[in-house]
């Protein structure tokens, strides 16, 4: 079996607007207007993402801040102090409210919201409890909100409570909250000199969001900063959905520490990808330890990460683990130009480091391809000729002292196989280090070319990294191999990602199938079917099963070997038998009537003593040669139906090499799952065996997959195992299958 089950996607929709507070009336309503427009798939999910208007958050033109204070020594006046300066840079008019209060810094200071001279379009709350002001910000048509206050649900059940109390009023007020447990990072400094596309940042903890916003004394622009908080009302993807559609923005970096909805983070993340907008993100909870600190703190569910993981690579979201990876990911997606090509060329002063960095390029998967005879021997012209210059090329140290350096570069960059130079240089080492930055610089100008600098000094302030590359918008620098690998391997695979992205969800089907209505027929609500019915689930599904008959005696299972056809396989079937091997109760090879007779009692026999009921045996073609697969529908309690693929019989349990998606999805996603197995060289052909028909595994992935969409809140769980994928052109065929109704 499959793991443990947990509601569809749909009743997880369902229940987070109960749980949020919002009335149930609501929620059907907003999901029948959307069905109205044909927004809504076959389970009734919403297939495109809502994208709030968030200008008047970032731009507001008033503000109005609850609890105001100009009292020395409050922590409430250095919040007002900060609020004042950010609505003066952004040409806002403020507004203090504060029930004894005449005035806030010098500003006339109203005693409640019905008394703000003007309606606002942000109101910041410096209050302990901000519920009971929400209806009052309802009332005055207050757009926007920002609850600072804490003691919600990253504090456990009671707190969760008070957090959901507080979503249902804003869902009745009307108003868009940001929080509780937020800071005041939407409202920092940003500089507004720096040109080109910028960064856009959202972040569940302030403070992992620093390493990010600090970029911008390297000189990369950051535009926005979310800072989401518990996220009872505005979440990440909302923000996402939103940056995806600036046009200042050229990538959007994430801090997550847990997702409120799976079906809109990917909403979120397929509008980024539609509009080709990177998303790159750390996402905490790879582990137990981080799950567990990550719901501590923001009060969320991290998923199962293996699902989380897939549904991001699904949907093109770049995971990263570290925030060093994260700026510099984020940074060169953000500024580099689409690549000509995918070749990368390592060009370095040291064989040594040409060939260490090679290594750990090639390894991360990197295409570093030879450079043709006709370019070495060009290069061959500055460059002595011991040296390699195959790939990675070898200066020899000399060249990049002279106006050699420059030519060495231009040649690189001019091969049309060449899609990225990098360059490290492990240490400074004036003057030629000097030069070889300079000439980096000056050639970037020339070329749309991406050229990457890795400077190794721990030191980081020569003049050469900090004023020539630095300086550069052009050149991107890093300070390790392994985050140039990382950002470098991710803008490649973006932009291939994104040359031929098609979303999933304008393909998704939109009314139930004739397979559909079948299988309903066979549905028995919190049971787990036979095999027997099982299988009849998967033909109306249109996937192959083996000639079987269900018998009662061993005189019917001796008349059903006949038409089935020798040799048969035997096996018990029930509705509570899953592990039949391991009890004895399945029998292969039978080749005569007697077999067949006693096989029959044997089975018999061996389920009375272990107390099992059965619906009959099952007498079953019996089908050999073909490579054993799994294919899985199970439920994740973020993201709803996920499918499962992987190596069948029992090596999914002692390998665990699978792959999962979330529906929708495609062939090309399909395919995808395959070719992340480490025992994909089994469906090519090893050994001397032919390949099999990968055609018809892939298909039998996509019936599953509509099985799942379809079926939804009514299929607990589907495990077809083994799968056997015959040869080339044979098809393939679910010998065993378990399914469990909800």
């Amino acid at each position: 079996m499959l793991g443990s089950t947990h509601g569809t996607l749909t009743t997880h929709f369902r229940a987070r607007v109960v749980a949020c507070g919002e009335e149930p009336h609501a929620a059907v309503h907003s999901m029948t207007a959307a069905a109205a427009e044909g927004d809504l798939d076959v389970s009734g999910r919403p297939l495109h993402a809502t994208v709030p208007d968030l200008d008047r958050f970032f731009r507001p033109e008033s503000v109005a801040v609850i609890g105001a204070s100009d009292t020395e020594g409050r922590p409430r006046t250095g919040i007002t102090r900060q609020l004042v300066a950010w609505a003066e840079r952004v040409g806002a008019r403020l507004h203090p409210v504060h029930p004894t209060r005449e005035s806030v810094f010098g500003r006339p200071c109203a005693p409640s919201v019905a008394d703000l001279p003007e309606q606002v379009d942000l109101a910041v709350l410096l209050v302990g409890d901000p519920l009971p002001v929400i209806e009052e910000l309802g009332q005055a048509k207050v757009k926007f909100a920002v609850a600072f206050a804490s003691g919600f649900a990253e504090t456990g059940e009671e707190g969760a409570a008070a957090q959901a109390r507080l979503a249902a009023a804003v869902e009745r007020s009307g108003v868009r909250l940001l929080g509780p447990n937020t800071n005041l990072n939407a409202f920092e400094a940003f500089r507004d000199d720096l040109d080109g596309p910028a960064i856009a940042l959202i972040t569940q903890s302030g403070h992992q969001g620093r390493p990010v916003y600090t970029l911008q004394e390297l000189g990369v622009r950051l535009s926005h900063w979310a800072p989401t908080g518990n996220e009872a009302d505005l979440e990440t993807a909302d923000f996402i959905s939103y940056f995806s559609q600036r046009p200042e923005v050229g990538s959007i970096a994430c801090y997550v520490e847990g997702l409120k909805d799976g079906r809109s983070f990917l909403l979120a993340a397929d509008r980024a990808a539609r509009a080709g907008v990177p998303v790159v993100a750390v996402k905490v909870g790879r582990t137990e330890t981080g799950a567990r600190t990550a719901a501590s703190h923001t009060g969320k569910l991290t998923g199962a990460d293996q699902v989380v993981d897939a549904a991001m690579r699904q949907f093109g979201v770049i995971r990263v683990d570290g925030l060093d990876e994260l700026q510099d990911t984020a940074a060169l997606l953000a500024r580099a130009r689409k690549p000509q090509a995918d070749g990368v060329v390592v060009y370095s002063i040291s064989g040594g480091t040409g060939a260490h960095f090679s290594d750990l390029a090639t390894g991360a998967g990197l295409e570093l391809p030879t450079l043709s005879e006709e370019k070495q021997r060009e290069l061959h012209e500055w460059i002595p000729g011991y040296l390699s210059v195959a790939n990675p090329v070898d200066n020899g140290g000399h060249p990049v002292g002279d106006w050699r350096g420059r030519k060495i570069i231009d040649a690189i960059l001019a091969d049309p196989d060449v899609g990225v130079l990098i360059c490290p240089i492990t240490g400074p080492f004036p003057p030629m280090s000097d030069r070889l930055a300079q000439d980096l610089v000056d050639a970037a100008e020339t070329t749309d070319k991406l050229v990457c600098v890795v400077w190794g000094s721990p030191v980081g302030t020569e003049d050469a990294y900090r004023t020539t590359l630095l300086g550069s918008s052009r050149v991107a620098t890093f300070r390790t191999f392994g985050n140039c690998i990382t950002a470098v391997k991710a803008y490649l695979d973006h932009h291939r990602f994104a040359t031929s992205y098609r979303s999933p969800f304008d393909e998704a089907p939109r009314t139930p199938s004739p397979s559909f209505r079948k299988a309903q027929a066979l549905m028995r609500p919190g049971h787990q079917l036979s095999e027997h019915a099982a299988k009849q689930l998967l033909r109306a599904y249109g996937i192959r099963v083996p000639r079987e008959q269900l018998v009662t005696s061993a005189a019917a299972a001796v008349r059903a070997a006949g038409p089935v056809g020798y040799p048969v396989v035997m096996k018990a079937s029930g509705a509570r038998l899953a592990h039949k091997t391991e009890l004895g109760l399945v029998k292969v090879g039978l080749t005569s009537a007697s077999q067949v007779r006693d096989a029959y009692r044997e089975l018999t026999d061996i389920a009375r003593y272990e107390g099992i009921e059965l619906d009959g045996v099952l007498v079953c073609q019996m089908i050999e040669r073909g490579v054993e697969m799994m294919i899985g529908v199970t439920h994740d309690a973020l993201f709803g139906p996920t499918v499962t693929v992987g190596l069948g019989g029992v090596l999914v349990e002692v390998l665990h090499d699978a792959a999962v998606r979330v529906p929708p999805f495609g062939e090309d996603q399909a395919r995808a799952m395959l070719g992340e197995l480490r025992g994909r060289a089994l469906l090519e052909g090893v050994r001397g065996g032919p390949p099999v028909d990968v055609d018809a595994l892939v298909e039998v992935v996509l019936r599953v997959q509509r099985m799942a969409l379809e079926l939804g809140d009514d299929l607990a769980e589907l495990d077809i195992n083994p799968l056997m994928v015959l040869g080339r052109g044979q098809g393939a065929v679910a010998l065993d299958a378990l399914a469990v109704c909800r």
